[in-house]
């Protein structure tokens, strides 16, 4: 990692897609991390893998293009967004203060992990949905939404914070 990829108020991304409705329910803006460490075989972006494909945001920059896109809610994909977890953090919990926007964010780590990491979990309150698990060619399932295989979940953070209990997103 450069220093730059780890300061809390910089993305490494490989792109910002507005208006896109593949990576949640309506439309939304979607924010690629390009660095990940799981490499999934089948993976449909691969050059989002190495950190360096990607190139540095501002999170106010980020911010201004979540908040002009008026209707759309957000999506943190990639890459693993969690390979940069502190910044995406700050993001989130500004569009948390800043808009009614809903966040949802894939990663390739499962809930379970994410929750009980100091580091990962920090994320958890200010994300509606975790899209969990890693891409299983496998398991590939196109009539499942928002899900490229069987074994991710769309996780409500919200509720199986309360819960305790790993509870699934079924609003769509």
């Amino acid at each position: 990692m450069t220093e730059l990829t780890m300061r809390p108020d910089t993305l490494m991304l490989l792109d910002v897609v507005n208006d896109t409705t593949v990576d949640g329910p309506g439309f939304r803006t979607s924010l690629y991390a390009s660095g990940c460490p799981h490499r999934c075989q089948g993976c449909h972006n691969p050059q989002s893998w190495k950190r360096s494909n990607g190139r540095p945001y501002t999170i106010d920059g980020v911010l201004e293009r979540v908040k002009a896109a008026e209707f759309a809610n957000v999506t943190f994909s990639g890459g693993d967004p969690l390979c940069q977890v502190e910044a995406f953090t700050v993001l989130s919990r500004r569009i948390r203060q800043e808009t009614h926007k809903t966040i949802w964010c894939y990663t390739g780590f499962r809930y379970e992990q994410v929750a009980t990491s100091p580091r990962l979990s920090q994320i958890l309150p200010f994300i509606d949905v975790l899209v969990d698990g890693l891409y299983d060619a496998a398991h590939r399932d196109e009539t499942l939404p928002f899900v490229g295989s069987a074994n991710q979940r769309l996780v409500d953070v919200h509720a199986t914070i309360l819960s305790g209990t790993v509870t699934l997103y079924f609003n769509l």
